[in-house]
């Protein structure tokens, strides 16, 4: 079953854009990597939030739960920015599992700083995968989708470091 998910075909519509069909057909995987990848953050990021313990629960609740919804704005404007090429944006939970390149959330873990830890890894791997993802596509000729990659990732910088701040601050 995984296999036939990855194996899907994305079909090109008709669109009025200027950019080639040989250039969306090599942009649109790209953007659907890091759909994947952005959808898989979100549901992680949120697990976070739902289970966060400890002294600084609500600044980590808080913090987790605005990251999820940045995140989420992001998922949105790879998806759009995909059907906007004229390619089907596929976000299903079966495609992302498949798709993602990102490894499994600690479920297990009791200590908060270990949730901080995991959801800022996450976001460094998003972060190096977009910023690839900035020469591919401006390789192929599609300024619009390398701005729409590098202002998410950042966003994801960003809110990087406010995980990192909360990781240094025992050091």
């Amino acid at each position: 079953m995984a296999q036939s998910v990855r194996a899907v075909q994305n079909v090109m519509y008709d669109t009025r854009t200027d950019l080639s069909i040989s250039i969306r057909e090599e942009v649109v995987p790209i953007l659907q990597a890091r759909l994947a990848d952005s959808v898989d953050l979100f549901t992680q990021v949120r697990q976070a939030h739902w289970n966060v313990k400890g002294p600084h629960f609500m600044a980590l609740y808080e913090l987790f739960g605005k990251v999820a919804q940045i995140v989420e704005q992001h998922s949105d404007m790879l998806a759009e920015r995909i059907t906007a090429l004229g390619a089907r944006a596929d976000g299903t939970a079966r495609v992302v599992a498949v798709q993602s390149n990102l490894s499994e959330f600690p479920l297990d873990a009791a200590d908060s700083l270990v949730y901080v830890a995991a959801v800022a890894d996450k976001l460094a791997l998003v972060g190096k995968a977009l910023r690839a993802s900035i020469a591919l596509v401006a390789k192929f000729g599609d300024a619009d989708t390398a701005a729409l990659f590098t202002e998410i990732s950042r966003a994801i910088d960003k809110q990087l470091w406010f995980l990192d701040a909360h990781l240094q601050a025992g050091r």
